[in-house]
């Protein structure tokens, strides 16, 4: 039930006075505010109704509302719930608090490494009653893959051959198909990848974006052979690594064949992403007037972030008569787009200048300086982590 309607149907209920809401009740309302990206203030209404009523004691409330917070962002009130809960937490309240941590898209690494801090946690608490399960290590394998953790990765694979039969579970095969390339071991997602036994469109996906990571690009059509024999049709994402790995390892020409035939052999409809891939493609390869031609006649409008890669291609190549082309257009699309993105409009300056440097056009890059200094454009820091083992 879409959320807009559970929440009517619920606020007409209490409005009414004559309906009594049990637990269930209230977990299906809060799960469905869970769904919704803009119910977080509806939510938390829900949940204070939850502790009016008394029923902040239910573990199975509790853990929804967990899951809540932390499908809306805030890991601050489902951290607060958590440990509010105590030792009547179940496994469930811990996948919970676990997989909102890996849900997060901003402060990656920070919540990746809550996710394994609050794994290791777990552990600790088997004792009681709670041990991990697979819905546990498909979220710490995701922590574990999103920061390159190889160490902690391998050992929760060794954990799970102690409790899963990976050949027969699709879920965790993938997951660590995908842990394993993220980390830069292909050796062992290869080795993952070929035992199991079944396999779905994301175990082929996510081996196929492995390979593309590390240039594989002719492993890479090898891999959309075999799946093909599966009778299993890459979709649009799978065809987004395979243009990727086509461009890394210089493969113009069956890149070019895989694009023309997405819709006609595949039934797939390229979208902004795949011709992105297409202008990296021919910007690698040198062929930069194609690509420009490729951008100017594609049914859809380019984005930004494809001009910024062609632009970036021209600076390889030395081309600094199109990259000026192309930098002036990236900057005129900056002031027609109505908004102020000092970081964009700093990359795209630094960029453009980048180009003239490359082929000793100073005037013009000290031209592209002043005119950063005279609309209090700065460049950002850069900075690097390491991990410590």
């Amino acid at each position: 039930m879409p959320c807009g309607e559970a929440l009517r149907l619920f606020a007409d209920g209490i409005a009414g006075g004559d309906l009594v809401f049990d637990r269930l009740s209230y977990v299906y309302v809060i799960g469905a505010c869970a769904r919704s990206r803009t119910a977080l203030w509806e939510g938390k209404e829900v949940h204070c109704r939850v502790l009016k009523i008394g029923l902040g004691y239910d573990v199975v409330v509790g853990t929804t509302c967990i899951h809540f917070y932390g499908s809306h962002g805030d890991c601050g009130s489902a951290r607060k719930m958590f440990d509010e809960m105590g030792d009547r937490r179940t496994s469930a309240t811990w996948n919970a608090m676990i997989s909102g941590y890996c849900s997060q898209k901003k402060g990656i690494e920070y919540f990746a490494h809550a996710a394994l801090k609050l794994f290791c946690g777990m552990l600790r608490c088997g004792n009681n009653g709670v041990n991990p399960n697979d819905t546990t290590m498909v979220s710490v394998l995701s922590a574990c893959a999103r920061i390159g953790d190889l160490v902690t990765g391998s050992c929760v694979h060794g954990r799970i051959e102690k409790i899963v039969y990976v050949p027969h579970d699709i879920y965790i095969g993938t997951c660590l198909v995908d842990m394993y390339s993220k980390c830069g071991c292909l050796k062992s997602a290869l080795v993952v990848f070929n035992r199991m036994k079944m396999k779905n469109i994301l175990t082929w996906t996510s081996m196929i974006s492995g390979l593309a990571l590390h240039g594989q690009g002719k492993s890479v059509l090898n891999i959309l052979e075999a799946m093909q024999v599966t009778n299993i049709r890459p979709n649009a994402v799978t065809f987004t690594s395979l243009l990727f790995a086509c461009g890394h390892a210089g493969l113009v020409n069956e890149g070019l064949v895989l694009f023309y035939s997405m819709g006609s052999r595949f039934g797939v409809t390229p979208n902004i992403q795949h011709y992105g891939c297409i202008v990296d493609l021919l910007g690698r390869a040198g062929r930069l007037q194609e690509a420009y031609n490729f951008v100017i006649e594609m049914p859809l409008q380019p984005d930004k972030i494809l001009w910024r890669s062609l632009l970036a291609a021209c600076k390889i190549h030395g081309n600094s008569t199109m990259g000026e082309k192309v930098g002036k257009h990236l900057l005129q699309l900056q002031e027609e787009s109505g908004t102020v993105d000092t970081v964009s409009r700093c990359e795209d300056f630094i960029a453009l200048s980048n180009v003239y440097a490359s082929t000793g056009r100073w005037k013009d890059l000290e031209m592209v300086r002043e005119k950063m200094k005279d609309k209090c454009i700065q460049a950002e820091p850069g900075y690097s982590s390491v991990q410590l083992v």
